[in-house]
């Protein structure tokens, strides 16, 4: 089952909320009218050793406001999601997913003001066993 969130702890969800990598050398804005949509995590080999939880958003609702040269591009197995970090400190900030190319998942700890730790209950998704790996 899906979590969606209109506020984290008592911090709402702005339409549009300003996210930052660490260092702040990477800004971008989200489109969030609906506030934190699909909330996850990932069992898959990347995922479960960066341990973020990520929200869904449509590929057209990010705009990177600074920093957008800093981004790098890191891609591995079918090489179609491409998971982009801040080069400067290594945080990462987002990805277009695997399971659906239309949307990124992003990175809810960088959201400005919002703790993901105060998230109770996120499901987790079987990337180990994704479908697009079955033959």
């Amino acid at each position: 089952m899906a979590l969606n969130l209109k506020e984290v702890d008592g911090v709402p969800i702005k339409a549009k909320h300003k996210a930052t990598c660490h260092c702040g050398s990477v800004e971008f804005e989200l489109d969030l009218p609906d506030g934190l949509v699909e909330l996850r995590r990932c069992d898959c080999s990347l995922c479960r050793r960066r341990g973020a939880i990520a929200a869904s958003i449509p590929l057209s609702d990010i705009k990177i406001i600074k920093g957008e040269s800093l981004l790098k591009l890191y891609q591995f197995n079918t090489k179609t999601a491409k998971h982009y970090f801040c080069s400067n400190c290594g945080i990462y900030t987002h990805h277009q997913r695997r399971s659906n190319p239309k949307q990124y998942g992003f990175n809810v700890a960088c959201l400005e003001g919002v703790n993901p730790l105060k998230i109770p209950n996120v499901p987790t998704n079987d990337g180990v066993n994704h479908p697009a790996d079955r033959k």
